[in-house]
């Protein structure tokens, strides 16, 4: 295994952390604002990942 595969699997990790506790519709609503276009059936993860990570915080905190 690469070292690149286990930062990625910390940032996953890190990543559903965060999100745990953020709504689903919050993510969506902010998807929206900044036009970005999901594809089929988006998780709550595809919505996360699409987001710049300041945003995911500011959400993470309401």
């Amino acid at each position: 295994m690469s070292r690149g595969h286990v930062v990625r699997a910390m940032k996953d990790a890190e990543l559903k952390e965060l999100i745990k506790n953020i709504p689903a519709a919050a993510l969506k609503d902010e998807v929206r604002k900044r036009g970005i276009k999901m594809g089929r059936c988006p998780t709550k993860a595809d919505y996360a990942k699409s987001l710049p990570e300041d945003v995911l915080k500011k959400l993470a905190k309401k």
